[in-house]
């Protein structure tokens, strides 16, 4: 990769509720400006799991206002990686793309306390992806 290219990266999960807006979440902080973060689902809910939102807010990073969304071909486009959360053949494909799967338990429908440990698991993969993609 170039020294101008900002590589970038999408989380993909079924309702773009919990999951992939947990690990957008990890990846917008962490990474900051030197990473691209795109997050979607194949059926996205109406608004991001409160459990996620709460477990996120304890670590002090805000999903509140994130509206999930439906993946789109030019999110796609746009990446990197697609690193995919339990959405199976329902999640997209392009070849050439680098695809991660994070096989993580499902949080809808967790309290807070269920929640806690998928996102600290999410947080140790987002920190690994960053430094494969050396994202300082």
């Amino acid at each position: 990769m170039s020294e101008s290219h900002i590589p970038g990266v999408l989380f993909l999960c079924v309702h773009n509720a919990g999951r992939s807006q947990m690990g957008a979440g990890f990846m917008r902080s962490l990474g900051g400006d030197n990473v691209r973060v795109f997050s979607g689902g194949s059926e996205p809910a109406s608004k991001v799991n409160p459990s996620a939102v709460e477990a996120m807010r304890e670590v002090g990073i805000d999903i509140a206002d994130y509206v999930p969304q439906k993946w789109s071909m030019e999110m796609l486009h746009e990446v990197d990686v697609v690193v995919t959360m339990g959405c199976g053949d329902t999640c997209p494909y392009i070849p050439g793309k680098r695809y991660v799967d994070w096989p993580l338990d499902d949080p809808a429908g967790q309290g807070v306390d269920a929640v806690r440990p998928i996102r600290d698991q999410i947080k140790t993969l987002v920190e690994t992806l960053l430094a494969e993609l050396a994202v300082r």
